[in-house]
């Protein structure tokens, strides 16, 4: 525990005094923690030592997708959505279910995997995580609705997806109706506790009886994140559901209470999630990652390759889409640490492919942070300063200007959002 503890602590400095240079060149945060936990890791130093059934590794996976969940959830408030959801909703409402079918596809027939399997490591593999393609996301210089779509559709679909995970894994494990009942009460329970206790909590707050100093603002949010954990542990509810649920439910009804959580909240977020991923870096030992076989890797680059981007590219058919912001969606669909847990979580499961199929999802996933965090600040260079911003996310652009310098493509753009 010493180890990792100091691990962390000095990969957390070096990336703090390299922050500034990652974000302009391809240096990545996450592949920093990803590469220094694999070179810590048995395999490589011994210096981190650690098994994917201890509880170090499940808890903090656990604790970090809850953090993770809770807040993404904060970024998929009904207003949010509301104010520019055809882009997204193209995105969550084609391309997610696109992706799985497909990458269920590659499984079945590249790795051999029964039908079930494949659409269980699918459903693992399907979300999203702009974390790794943070220069994209974080650019002023990318369109804005380009920027929208992204953040929209990785915050929403590490909880969409998870109903999928359960169920295919359930169905993996050769769970009859009684345990597949039991997993439709666990959702349902941590639906009600997400919605439940924010809610709770913004009315009361909204009393005589009660108000919060500006000092404390911020940790509103946390208490009742931590209140729904405690709860979701105590009545076995699902504890992912319940913390997407509460994070939508604090967005939808208190603006306020997600103002002063959001710059908190993600940094807490944010260390969880680099600190799980030092750990799953050092489980990747150089034994591990041959185990994953020469299929494994066609499958994994395959997933990346082909998957999303012909799913985003059937789901963003005459959307309205310039031919650059359609290829940097496409691209970005790095895996992200809801991959990382779901991935451990079938490991856990001990369905006879458990091990295989973390494997693939490992291999998937390293891939993936190396390519998508190590291109995002070129694609990101590639679009021009001036690029047209539509007059729903900027209420001072020129219009005149936009209309004058691209005429035809604006009205377009405005009709497809």
């Amino acid at each position: 525990m010493t180890a990792l503890l100091t691990a962390f602590a000095a990969l957390l400095l070096l990336a703090v005094l390299l922050s500034s240079l990652a974000h302009r060149t391809v240096l990545s945060t996450a592949a920093l923690f990803l590469v220094g936990g694999f070179v810590l890791g048995d395999g490589v130093t011994g210096v981190v030592a650690v098994e994917p059934g201890e509880g170090i590794v499940s808890g903090l996976a656990e604790l970090a997708l809850f953090a993770v969940l809770f807040t993404d959830g904060m970024h998929a408030g009904w207003k949010d959505l509301r104010s520019a959801w055809r882009l997204p909703g193209r995105a969550l409402g084609w391309g997610l279910p696109l992706t799985l079918v497909v990458t269920a596809v590659l499984a079945r027939y590249v790795v051999g995997l029964g039908w079930t399997e494949s659409l269980l490591i699918a459903a693992v593999l399907t979300p999203t995580d702009p974390v790794f393609a943070a220069a994209l996301v974080g650019n002023d210089r990318v369109p804005p609705r380009l920027r929208h779509l992204l953040n929209v559709e990785s915050g929403v679909n590490d909880g969409l997806i998870l109903p999928f995970v359960v169920l295919f894994l359930a169905v993996a494990q050769g769970s009859g109706d009684l345990r597949l009942g039991e997993l439709g009460s666990e959702l349902a329970v941590g639906l009600a506790i997400g919605v439940a206790v924010p809610w709770t909590a913004i009315m009361l707050e909204r009393t005589r009886l009660f108000a919060i100093s500006a000092k404390y603002e911020p940790l509103n949010a946390v208490a009742i994140g931590l209140l729904v954990l405690a709860l979701g542990k105590a009545t076995h509810g699902n504890l992912f559901l319940a913390a997407f649920a509460a994070g939508i439910t604090v967005a939808t009804i208190g603006d306020r209470h997600r103002e002063a959580f959001t710059e908190f909240g993600e940094l807490v977020a944010e260390l969880l999630k680099l600190a799980a991923l030092l750990v799953f870096g050092a489980l990747l030992t150089p034994a591990f990652l041959g185990d994953v076989g020469w299929r494994g890797w066609v499958f994994a680059v395959l997933a990346l390759v082909v998957a999303r981007p012909v799913a985003i590219w059937v789901s963003f058919w005459r959307s309205g889409l310039s031919v650059r912001e359609q290829g940097a969606v496409m691209w970005f669909g790095p895996k992200g640490f809801a991959s990382v847990v779901y991935g451990l979580l079938v490991l856990e499961s001990g369905i006879g492919a458990a091990d295989q199929i973390f494997h693939l999802v490992a291999a998937t996933i390293v891939l993936s942070i190396l390519a998508h965090s190590s291109t995002d600040i070129v694609v990101a260079r590639g679009f021009d300063e001036e690029h047209e911003v539509p007059a729903w996310f900027d209420p001072m652009l020129d219009r005149a200007r936009s209309l004058r310098r691209r005429p035809a493509a604006s009205a377009d753009d405005d009709h497809s959002l």
